[in-house]
């Protein structure tokens, strides 16, 4: 039995995820000895804080990767959720009632998504491209030239407060939804629904999968999960404009591909992506102690984004070689 399990870790260390927690090991110890403020309690919230958002939309995002989509909209998404807050609640609107309609925004503009996705055929770059447009022309239209603040203490104090002792909320949704998408990713029907229809649609069909519904709730998912982080963003920063999260897409799809989760769907793990966290938010903020501009620290996310798209293809091609070269030696005995 020992003899398994240590295989099982040995094989473990030798995959995609062992090399990147080699790499998390490599870059948490040169952040430790170049910045003196790296290990302190402080600023290992702050590493998270500032992320948290888009960390929280990376784990619904290998979901959609897995399952051979795409959802550029997330970060429209997002601003959209910030900005239609603050629309409302400068109009008169509760806080806690605004909070509620923003997420089904989220839900229904997911929804919009996977209706055109999975029931349409359109193919997911182009909707989500469209929608992404789409979300952050809306999001403008609402606040236009404006930031809107003076939101109530209660809700900037969600962002902006520790719930449990330093820990803001975000940091603990991160953690629970990181659980829970984990056991439905990896333990439920609906998880390996999700690998099935990413590697074959046609297979999956076949199968008697109602694969439309399924990227349906995906893309819902999606959005009503974008429109969680939009709501916890605007309650961090204490106001909204109309450019919240441009770009954020960008560091969203680089560290779900980077966490070893395949480009045309069918493979991966939330651990994987988990890792890659850990690698974008230690690598952006040890740029940032080291005064390194964020010009730079965006070029190098985006050179992580091209290379976590080429290394596994550089690894398979490699691997089919050495495949190829043992039948061509097996042929001449």
């Amino acid at each position: 039995m020992n003899g398994v399990s240590h295989m099982t870790i040995l094989s473990k260390l030798k995959s995609w995820e062992g090399f990147l927690l080699a790499a998390l090991i490599v870059i948490f110890v040169c952040n430790s000895v170049l910045s003196p403020q790296f290990l302190t309690l402080s600023n290992q919230i702050n590493l998270f804080q500032l992320s948290i958002e888009k960390i929280i939309v990376a784990l619904i995002m290998t979901f959609i990767i897995i399952n051979a989509e795409i959802d550029l909209s997330v970060g429209s998404m997002m601003g959209l959720a910030a900005c239609a807050f603050g629309w409302m609640f400068a109009a008169g609107v509760p806080a806690w009632l605004a909070c509620c309609i923003v997420l089904a925004i989220g839900a229904a503009g997911g929804t919009l998504n996977g209706f055109f996705i999975a029931y349409v055929g359109l193919p997911s770059l182009v909707v989500t491209l469209a929608t992404l447009i789409g979300f952050r022309g809306l999001a403008r239209v609402l606040v236009e030239d404006r930031g809107i603040t003076d939101f109530p203490e209660w809700f900037d104090a969600l962002g902006q407060q520790g719930l449990i002792g330093d820990i803001p909320l975000a940091m603990i949704l991160f953690a629970v939804l990181f659980v829970l998408f984990y056991v439905v990713l990896q333990h439920s029907g609906f998880g390996r629904k999700t690998y099935l229809i990413g590697n074959s649609r046609e297979v999956a069909d076949f199968a008697g999968i109602d694969t439309a519904r399924h990227k349906l709730l995906l893309f819902t998912a999606s959005g009503a999960v974008a429109a969680l982080a939009g709501l916890l963003f605007a309650a961090r920063v204490g106001a909204v404009r109309g450019d919240v999260a441009n770009g954020f897409e960008l560091d969203i799809i680089t560290i779900v591909l980077l966490g070893g989760v395949s480009i045309f769907g069918g493979s991966g793990s939330l651990v994987g992506t988990l890792l890659a966290v850990l690698i974008v938010l230690n690598l952006r903020n040890g740029m940032a102690l080291l005064n390194i501009t964020g010009h730079i620290q965006t070029g190098v996310i985006g050179i992580l984004l091209i290379a976590s798209v080429i290394a596994p293809r550089l690894d398979l091609r490699l691997m089919l070689g050495r495949i190829a070269g043992g039948a061509g030696e097996g042929s001449k005995t």
